[in-house]
């Protein structure tokens, strides 16, 4: 009976083999840490992040389930790079922003003026900062790291707390918090560019450290700034903000390959959902911020004029500074804009 026993066992695990499939053990699945710096709730997190981690692993039949740490349990949003290099996060949330030394060639995309809608920045930025892009190659292998995916928010608007807003001479002295690529339009406006990563905005206009920002619409409500900013530009282009998730390579290449196709297709599903997200949901956003009181300003002719001058000088004097840096500033500026899709 025994031996009986044995050889239909041993059937049994024949049969499945040559189906080219065996039922995956406990032991055998793969569990990766993800983290990130969001709060709770969101959007980023729920309409996309998660998402995509649902993704993988139905992908994968349940072989690859995911540990999801946000609002900087695993560390600070500045050092998520690192702690993905030393292997502590498996994936993490990389902003260029707020490690601009390292990642100073995808501030290309948080130029100011340089695109219309988050789509159109995240198709052109996904282009080259997914395998086989120049800001693959050139930006993050360097740094031991692939994108899994990755968008750009759309185009930033200028928010006080408490200073009105008439033109562009009521941000001069006034500390504004910009992403890496406004910088420099900030100091042209004579006004002070103050870089604090997105998690401490809050406690900083609270304080009075800063008198406003340079945020996307989406962001305000997910911050829950609503309530400390009084006045916003209404059709302006101040920059924006690349949201990145990547892997070390060094994880990466341990990776069965059937892993690595369901992270690539689920990460350029990914970065289609969120700039579509944000794109659709943006003028039901101004709108409750018109319902909540705050006071929406068109600039003047003059000031709209000046600042289409300042950012068409902007880009080349951002790829000129990167070029003197031995950085090839001036060839990603070219190749964002010849990804940039045609305008509608």
């Amino acid at each position: 009976m025994k031996e009986t026993n044995r050889i239909r066992a041993v059937l049994a695990a024949s049969l499945l083999a040559i189906a080219g499939w065996s039922p995956l053990a406990p032991a055998q699945q793969l569990k990766l840490r993800v983290a990130d710096s969001f709060p709770a709730g969101h959007y980023v997190a729920e309409v996309v992040t998660k998402v995509w981690m649902d993704e993988v692993t139905r992908a994968t039949n349940n072989a690859v389930v995911f540990e999801y740490f946000p609002a900087e349990q695993l560390g600070k949003a500045k050092d998520l790079l690192a702690l993905t290099v030393s292997g502590v996060v498996d994936i993490g949330y990389v902003a260029p922003s707020y490690i601009s030394d390292k990642l100073p060639l995808s501030a290309v995309a948080e130029l100011p003026g340089i695109f219309p809608t988050a789509c159109a920045g995240t198709t052109a930025y996904w282009k080259l900062a997914k395998e086989g892009g120049a800001l693959a190659s050139r930006e993050f292998a360097p740094n031991g790291v692939r994108a899994v995916f990755a968008f750009v928010l759309p185009p930033y608007e200028l928010y006080l707390a408490k200073a009105k807003l008439e033109s562009l001479k009521s941000v001069e002295g006034l500390k504004i918090r910009p992403t890496s690529g406004a910088v420099e339009l900030v100091r042209k406006l004579n006004a002070v560019p103050v870089q604090i990563p997105a998690p401490e905005v809050y406690e900083s206009l609270s304080r009075g450290t800063i008198d406003g920002v340079l945020f996307p619409i989406s962001s305000i409500f997910a911050y829950n700034l609503q309530g400390l900013l009084k006045y916003v530009t209404s059709g302006g282009s101040f920059g924006s903000f690349v949201i990145t998730y990547a892997i070390s390579e060094k994880r990466w290449k341990t990776l069965p390959a059937n892993v690595q196709k369901a992270m690539i297709d689920a990460g350029e599903a990914a970065s289609r959902r969120a700039c579509q997200y944000v794109d659709d949901n943006e003028a039901k956003d101004i709108e409750k911020m018109r319902q909540l009181g705050a006071t929406m300003v068109s600039l003047p002719a003059a000031d709209k004029k000046k600042l289409a001058d300042l950012m068409n000088d902007g880009g080349t004097v951002w790829a000129a500074s990167l070029d003197k840096r031995g950085k090839p500033g001036t060839e990603v500026l070219k190749a964002f804009r010849a990804a940039l899709p045609p305008a509608k």
